[in-house]
């Protein structure tokens, strides 16, 4: 989810006259002062989850750096030792993994660069952990299976791919990006990077993945957003 909450529904503080003026304040700063100044702003305001319901966040020069935000007030942070993720739904098999199992899994590593639909994008990230393909086939799909749905731990964030599209070799519920354990703010400790997709694809806080007879649109395509998140080239 790479995409700040423009939904005035969702629960949280909203930003205030004062917030939106020092973030265009901010932003003009960054405009002058260049690269390293965009740099300490992202380094700023990564720890916190911001709630940014005028979307201006993305709009900011923070370099090639990631956007820490959520379509919720905040998330509850989950460790590695009490997380779990079920997949279930039009399957034979359904599962529950905790962190340990799904790092007994084989593993897949590459790099490459996220792409928020807003605009930005962070060059040669690295990615691990196990590619979906590998939990769909242990769960053995059945044939009314036509595509697959993610939900997050923050209560509200669900989203799809087709099966073709969720079987992708660069599709995996991730355990490692940055060479380091995926932190909360990224979407940990297990999120979803869906390669050659808009970030929105790539469902952070991952608690479920459920087979489905149908594509079922998530929550930024309930707000306008394209089922098919394909970067054009």
């Amino acid at each position: 989810m790479d995409s700040p909450d423009r939904d005035t529904r969702t629960t949280g503080t909203p930003v205030g006259r004062r917030v939106i003026l020092g973030l265009i304040g901010l932003g003009g700063l960054g405009i002058v002062a260049g690269p390293a100044a965009q740099d300490g702003l992202s380094k700023l305001l990564a720890p916190a989850q911001v709630r940014d319901p005028t979307g201006l966040l993305a709009l900011l020069p923070l370099g090639n750096n990631f956007r820490f935000y959520s379509v919720v007030g905040s998330v509850r942070e989950k460790s590695a030792t009490d997380y779990r993720l079920s997949v279930g739904g039009e399957v034979a098999t359904p599962a529950e993994y905790t962190m340990a199992q799904l790092a007994q899994l084989p593993q897949t590593a590459f790099t490459q660069t996220f792409h928020c639909v807003t605009g930005w994008t962070v060059p040669d990230v690295a990615w691990s952990g196990v590619r979906l393909s590998t939990l769909l086939d242990r769960a053995d799909p059945k044939r009314t299976a036509t595509a697959v749905r993610f939900r997050s731990f923050d209560g509200t964030y669900t989203e799809s791919l087709p099966m073709d599209k969720a079987r992708g070799d660069d599709v995996i519920v991730a355990l490692r990006m940055l060479d380091a354990p995926v932190t909360h703010d990224h979407g940990g400790p297990v999120r979803m990077y869906v390669g050659g997709q808009y970030g929105y694809k790539s469902t952070k806080w991952l608690s479920g993945i459920e087979l489905t007879t149908q594509e079922i649109p998530g929550y930024w395509e309930r707000r306008g957003y394209d089922l098919d998140g394909t970067i054009d080239d």
